[in-house]
């Protein structure tokens, strides 16, 4: 994660902007307004984002753009863009959001479960730094 203060809010509303949320049929149980062509096709070796409640997509937007404002990214690859936006919801649930490097700017999400333990606890941690 980038520390905290490295990226202005000029910076991290740019790119805001820039990158899209646009979820993943792999980590759907419930596919509800994504327009998922198969509607959903979770894996069992993926974790759900949808597993504890269902997560429309403009909810899953707004908490993506918020992770991204927050300055909870991973430092930046060879497009400008972060391989990761972590983003902490109103009930504590820690969510990841990755991009792969062929849709630089499109971010799929999934909640981090009890088999990231570690890494959710230091995404709690450094939300609370961040978001008081």
């Amino acid at each position: 994660m980038i520390p905290k203060g490295s990226a202005s809010p000029k910076e991290l509303g740019s790119l805001a902007e820039r990158l899209r949320y646009v979820g993943s049929a792999l980590h759907k149980l419930h596919p509800g307004d994504y327009g998922f062509v198969p509607s959903h096709n979770p894996r069992p070796s993926k974790s759900p984002c949808d597993q504890i409640r269902s997560i429309l997509l403009a909810e899953a937007q707004e908490l993506f753009r918020l992770g991204i404002q927050a300055g909870m990214v991973s430092p930046y690859g060879e497009g400008g863009n972060p391989k990761y936006v972590w983003v902490v919801d109103g009930d504590n649930d820690v969510y990841e959001a990755k991009t792969k490097p062929e849709r630089e700017t499109e971010y799929h999400g999934y909640r981090l479960g009890e088999d990231d333990k570690e890494m959710r606890r230091y995404i709690l941690e450094e939300w609370k730094k961040r978001c008081p």
